[in-house]
């Protein structure tokens, strides 16, 4: 990645992590709200690979770490496991449908959140299972399909594609 690609990976999330804070947080619904923090590293393992995934949800998990009192460096570990898992997962799809971007984005949402749950619960946060799973799945899953376009579309002007050179996920060129 070059200090464009660097300085461009900021501004998104910058502006993503100020949305979150500013919008999404108030819009509650059942106690839970929509998550964009968890689409980043969506979007930069669909747009970028696995590597680029992983690197993207580890930074994205820091700085929203900061932000959340729950244990610090958990939502740096699932973003990079989200990250790496999206970008190995999408790396031999086709991608002229327009509906692969939301199903996704959903999918790897309810992922990301019952392995934050999981995990959460395993560190010392037992309501992360057994309360706040259930409300945040039926908000924030159909929210990441709603948002999976733009917010896709916002990452991939800053994490460059992977090149087409380099193996990835058994994909030989």
């Amino acid at each position: 990645m070059t200090t464009a690609d660097v300085a461009r990976s900021t501004i998104v999330v910058f502006v993503l992590l100020v949305l979150q804070h500013t919008l999404l947080d108030s819009v509650r619904v059942v106690g839970a709200h929509p998550d964009v923090m968890l689409l980043l590293p969506v979007s930069a393992g669909y747009v970028g690979g696995p590597e680029r995934g992983a690197a993207f949800g580890f930074a994205t998990g820091l700085v929203a770490d900061l932000f959340l009192p729950t244990t610090f460096g958990l939502s740096a570990l699932v973003g990079c496991l989200l990250g790496y898992g999206v970008g190995l997962a999408t790396a031999g799809l086709v991608r002229s449908s327009w509906w692969l971007p939301p199903v996704v984005a959903a999918a790897a949402t309810a992922t990301g959140l019952a392995a934050y749950a999981i995990l959460g619960s395993l560190l010392g946060e037992p309501k992360q299972l057994t309360v706040f799973l259930a409300p945040a799945l039926s908000v924030a899953t159909p929210a990441a399909a709603i948002l999976a376009i733009p917010v896709l579309r916002f990452v991939a002007w800053a994490v460059p594609p992977a090149s087409p050179g380099v193996v990835q996920a058994g994909n030989i060129r």
